[in-house]
């Protein structure tokens, strides 16, 4: 078997992804922009859903692990009055309700009450959770409904305004990452005594990184890999040292590896080397070797 060929494009990317097209379709797109094919990405958008995407080309992929459990920020709108068998528009309406409209109030009082803080969340069926080799999803979509372990996330945001529709509502929501939106728009609704579904959803914050910096894909810039990590703490070691971190090599701590890590360790020249962690009392390792000649 042909050896693969290692990749020759490296970078990062914020990537602001339109609706109507799956996260991988996003991946399939950079693939052939760039011309590699070795692009990830550090958490999936649903089709229908918009916004921020973190996106790894060449070896910077192998930063992406650092990203996936960031917390988020997502906006968009919720609408009262029925449940769909997606939790979202893109579902089949199950159920309506008689709802009343409801002042601001009412809303926050009850999200404050039960949506707030350290919450258990159960994964709905439309998730990409695998459950004996196979994701929920794919089970939803053969109509069979699996019960799932219920999973702690934390919400420490989730503001909500009225629109001119008294049945949808906009909200900003701050949480924890695995936080599925669509449930807690259900929840909502249950709670207020009825029904409610996701309408529109769009992901605007990952950590450090903003909606606000992101480019469609056509207009998309590698920056330097360090940019993935440029909230880590950085290190740079001399090339001595950079011999010894291109080998995977344990380090002393000394006084170089300064807090609790991880660090971005970089040459002189600010070439982003590897990321090391804590080992040991006095020593760190390496989580993941990425210069070019790295082993």
């Amino acid at each position: 078997m042909a050896r693969r060929k290692p990749p020759q494009v490296h970078g990062f990317l914020l990537i602001d992804k339109p609706a109507g097209i799956t996260s991988q379709g996003l991946v399939g797109q950079l693939r052939k922009k760039f011309n590699e094919r070795q692009v990830g990405h550090a958490g999936t958008l649903d089709p229908d859903a918009t916004g921020l995407m973190l996106i790894g080309v060449g070896r910077a992929t192998r930063l992406l692990t650092f990203l996936v459990g960031m917390d988020k920020t997502y906006e968009g709108e919720l609408t009262f009055g029925a449940r769909t068998d997606t939790l979202d528009a893109a579902g089949k309406v199950i159920e309506t309700f008689d709802m009343p409209d409801f002042v601001p109030t009412d809303v926050e009082s009850c999200i404050t009450t039960n949506l707030t803080g350290d919450i258990m969340q159960i994964p709905p069926m439309v998730s990409a959770i695998r459950v004996e080799g196979k994701r929920l999803h794919q089970l939803a979509r053969e109509g069979i409904e699996i019960e799932r372990t219920p999973r702690a996330v934390t919400i420490s945001r989730f503001d909500v305004t009225p629109t001119s529709d008294p049945r949808t509502w906009s909200f900003a929501i701050d949480c924890s990452s695995g936080t599925y939106i669509r449930s807690l728009a259900d929840d909502l609704g249950r709670l207020m005594g009825g029904g409610a579904y996701l309408k529109t959803l769009r992901r605007t914050r990952v950590g450090p990184f903003s909606i606000s910096s992101a480019t469609d894909v056509e207009h998309a810039l590698l920056s330097n890999p360090l940019d993935a990590v440029a909230h880590m703490s950085r290190v740079e070691v001399d090339d001595s040292t950079k011999a010894r971190v291109l080998h995977g090599s344990v380090l002393d701590r000394a006084d170089l590896f300064a807090g609790d890590g991880p660090w971005a360790v970089c040459d002189l020249a600010g070439e982003l080397l590897a990321i090391y962690e804590p080992h040991r009392e006095s020593t760190v390792k390496p989580a993941v070797v990425i210069a070019e000649n790295s082993p």
